[in-house]
């Protein structure tokens, strides 16, 4: 049986105007925002941009929040956001690295769109295993000489697990966190909607970086092979397509 979404956070009872257009305030480029959405990175200039219309509802007293929302609370009169930590935690892993940098980045942002479709997904998993997926990659090459997937997928999860603990995240939360990130190129021991998510967000940024020359067929050919969640199919379809 699925498991019902908080009514606060449930979109199925939100409005056409919880959605909306703000003008990133230093390149111009529009960026949509949702309601709860506390900050979205720029996808033009990558600046970090809070939403000036936020509106967190029932989170900003509920103590099932950060469950809910991955959202953490700093003091009584702020809540601020775990996805900030957890990215400058990543961007601290990969240095210089800002083509790793903005591979997760992305990520995040297209899970966080998929998400908005999938309500027994865990808001909390699904953001923090898309950002810190491949936090295993520079361990891998120093280790093993290779970024290669097995490599990724076994020294990823300590790196993640460290992570997340000290950030005091719940320890179960950091099991499904893990898991996701140990199965991100395999799928081999996961099907769960958090997983989904992030694996179809990952097919989202990766398609283009590796197959930049595919024809509108063969394009075809892999949003129908790899894509696991309906919301992330149409999304490829509209980006990679149209």
């Amino acid at each position: 049986m699925s498991k019902p979404k908080c009514p606060g956070q449930d979109t199925r009872y939100w409005t056409p105007d919880d959605a909306y257009e703000v003008r990133c305030p230093h390149c111009g480029n529009e960026m949509e925002f949702f309601k709860d959405d506390p900050v979205r990175t720029c996808r033009s200039c990558r600046n970090k941009i809070p939403n000036p219309r936020i509106d967190l509802g029932c989170a900003k007293w509920c103590k099932f929040a950060a469950q809910c929302l991955g959202l953490m609370p700093q003091d009584p009169k702020l809540i601020g956001s775990l996805c900030e930590r957890l990215s400058d935690r990543m961007k601290a892993v990969f240095g210089r690295d800002q083509q790793r940098i903005d591979h997760a980045l992305n990520v995040l942002d297209y899970a966080e769109q998929i998400l908005r479709t999938e309500p027994d997904a865990s808001g909390l998993v699904v953001r923090a295993a898309a950002i810190l997926h491949d936090i295993g990659i520079p361990q891998a090459q120093q280790k093993h000489g290779s970024s290669a997937a097995k490599y990724q997928e076994t020294e990823g999860p300590p790196i993640a697990r460290r992570i997340l603990q000290d950030l005091n995240v719940d320890p179960a939360v950091i099991d499904r966190v893990c898991k996701i990130i140990a199965n991100h190129h395999s799928a081999k021991e996961i099907d769960t909607p958090e997983f989904r998510i992030v694996w179809d967000a990952d097919q989202l940024v990766n398609i283009p970086e590796h197959h930049p020359d595919a024809s509108p067929q063969e394009l075809r050919g892999l949003i129908d092979r790899l894509f696991r969640t309906d919301a992330g199919r149409a999304l490829a379809i509209k980006t990679l397509l149209n």
